[in-house]
Parts: structure tokens; C-alpha cells; sequence
């Protein structure tokens, strides 16, 4: 048995499993598939060729804690869906973000409020992807990640499993700090190695590598390589590894 609102607005060719919900003023496009045990918050839009898998939540309003750093006076606006996208088993996408079109959500992956995530991103299994992150287009974060909240990452980006980003240098102490969160700022083409750790306010500039394991602790320069704890920059990016020499295809 489903609940469906008398006032969702539902597309043709609807798939929707058992024991789902649909609430109240919900948009969905043609040819969706919901799998079972979902619950679809109020307002939220989920565009054409959507397919939910089972025990997703979808679009929930944020609670933060009465300690929380995050402030929500009133209720953010309903969570977007664009056209083609997967969202993975369990996943729970909060509102106040817009997912673009065809992308994937992986398993168990969290997406925080007021997220911005581009056409054809990844978001592996298990990811969780803070407050107020934005994601460019065909950027691939893999699975296990933690993207804290104030991050952004540009397009075409590869982000590989257990990267760790963070924007608080003063880790929850005094009220200075307030001031100084900022998390990565990931440039156009770079890559990030599996397990690194990035701090607080960190750049990492268009077509840097950051090997696997490396605390990067200071900005980098473009189309080097870095390593290390902390990382240290080693040699340049091999030509045949840049985003313009594949985009040209040589």
C-alpha cells in the first residue's frame, strides 16, 4: 500500500513500490520509478526518467541541533531533481538542493541543504556532502568521501574513495572561528588521491594530482603533483593527463 497525495502532481508511466509516500504539492515527471519504502517530502520536483531506489528520503527539511554552527529560522525550498538521475538505495537528499540532470547518487550517500550539484556528477556510495557545497558538472566524488560544508568543487574533478575535506581550524572552539569557516575550493580537472586529507580553506588548482594519502595543508600550483604529509609539490602533470590535450584528443 502507497500514500499518495490528492495533490501531487504525477506524470505518465509511474512506477511507484510499496509502502511509499508522496506528499503534499510533489511534481513528478513522466517515466519515474520509485522504488519501496520511499518517502517523498512536500513540494519536492523530480524531473522526467528519475529512478529511485528503496528506502530513499527524499527531500526532508534540516533540523540542525540547538548547537549546531547551521542556523534554519523557517523552512528551506523543496529539493529539485533533474531529468535522468539515479538516486541509490537509502539515500537521503535534505531540500534547499538542486541535483542536476543524469546524475548518480550512490547508496546510502547524504546530500545537505542548499547544495548545488551540477549535470552528470557522481556521488558515490556512502558519500556525505555537507551544507552549502557546490558540485560542477561530470565531477566524480567516490565513495566513502566527506565534502564539509562551504566546499566547492568545479566541473570535471575526480575525487577518489575517503577524501576528507574541513573548514574549521579552530575545531569547535571559541567564537572567532565563526569568521574563518571555509572549506576546499577544488579547481577545474584536478584530482584527488584516495584517503587525502584537505584543510580548511585549502585551493587545489585547476589540473593539480594530489597523491593518494597526502594532508595538503597550503594552496597548490596548477598541473603539478603533489605528496605527502604535508604535501609537497614533486613534478609537473604529464601533458598527456591534461583536460585540453584529451579534450583535442591528443
Amino acid at each position: 500500500m502507497n500514500i499518495i497525495s490528492s495533490n501531487a502532481k504525477i506524470g505518465e508511466n509511474i512506477s511507484v513500490g510499496y509502502y511509499s509516500i508522496i506528499h503534499e504539492d510533489v511534481q513528478i515527471g513522466c517515466g519515474v520509478t520509485i522504488g519501496n519504502n520511499v518517502t517523498v517530502y512536500p513540494g519536492t520536483i523530480i524531473g522526467d526518467n528519475v529512478y529511485i531506489e528503496s528506502n530513499a528520503v527524499v527531500g526532508r527539511q534540516p533540523r540542525p541541533a540547538k548547537n549546531s554552527t547551521v542556523k534554519i529560522n523557517e523552512p528551506v525550498p523543496p529539493v529539485q531533481i533533474g531529468e535522468g538521475s539515479t538516486i541509490g538505495a537509502g539515500a537521503v537528499l535534505y531540500a534547499g538542493s538542486y541535483i542536476g540532470a543524469c546524475c548518480l547518487v550512490g547508496d546510502t550517500a547524504v546530500i545537505r541543504e542548499k547544495c548545488s550539484i551540477e549535470d552528470s556528477v557522481i556521488i558515490g556510495s556512502g558519500v556525505i556532502v555537507e551544507n552549502s557545497v557546490k558540485v560542477g558538472q561530470n565531477t566524480k566524488i567516490q565513495s566513502g568521501c566527506y565534502i564539509t560544508a562551504y566546499s566547492n568543487i568545479d566541473e570535471q574533478c575526480f575525487i577518489a574513495p575517503m577524501v576528507t575535506t574541513t573548514n574549521d581550524n579552530f575545531m569547535g572552539r571559541t567564537e572567532e572561528r565563526f569568521k574563518h569557516i571555509k572549506g576546499a575550493i577544488i579547481k577545474k580537472g584536478a584530482r584527488v588521491g584516495g584517503g587525502s586529507i584537505i584543510l580548511p580553506g585549502v585551493t587545489i588548482a585547476e589540473e593539480s594530482f594530489i597523491a593518494a594519502g597526502a594532508i595538503v595543508t597550503r594552496h597548490t600550483s596548477s598541473k603539478k603533483v603533489y605528496k605527502g604529509m604535508p604535501a609537497g609539490e614533486v613534478r609537473d602533470v604529464p601533458n598527456k593527463e591534461l583536460l585540453e590535450k584529451k579534450d583535442n584528443g591528443r
